[in-house]
């Protein structure tokens, strides 16, 4: 749906090494990892901040935020937050995936 492709997937121990990226820059990585990975006393901690929203690891640029939210939501995603016009001149919105971690979309307006 994002049109990520999947770059590396290995395992390291007890650990999974995984990341994506647009199939038009094979130079780009993101990293995709467990919450508290490599941090197992601060894991409930992190888990707890994440269920509340208070955590973002991503943020997707989009040129049409309400295209692009409609799209995400009928494919079942947990909303978090509706497109909303924010006083720093973009417009965004907020999923849950699938382990739980908030990845946003925005889009840029004028002011």
């Amino acid at each position: 749906m994002l049109g990520l492709e999947l770059r590396v997937d290995a395992p390291f121990e007890s650990l999974r090494w995984l990341t994506v990226g647009p199939k038009d820059q094979p130079d780009l990585q993101i990293v995709l990892e467990d919450v508290g990975m490599g941090r197992p006393a601060d894991r409930g901690t992190l888990q707890e901040l994440l269920a509340k929203g208070s955590l973002s690891g991503l943020i997707f640029a989009t040129d049409d935020i309400d295209a692009t939210f409609e799209q995400i939501r009928s494919a079942g995603a947990e909303v978090l937050q509706e497109p909303i016009d924010q006083p720093y001149g973009v417009r965004d919105c907020a999923f849950r995936d699938p382990s739980g971690n908030q990845v946003r979309f925005s889009q840029s307006v004028p002011r």
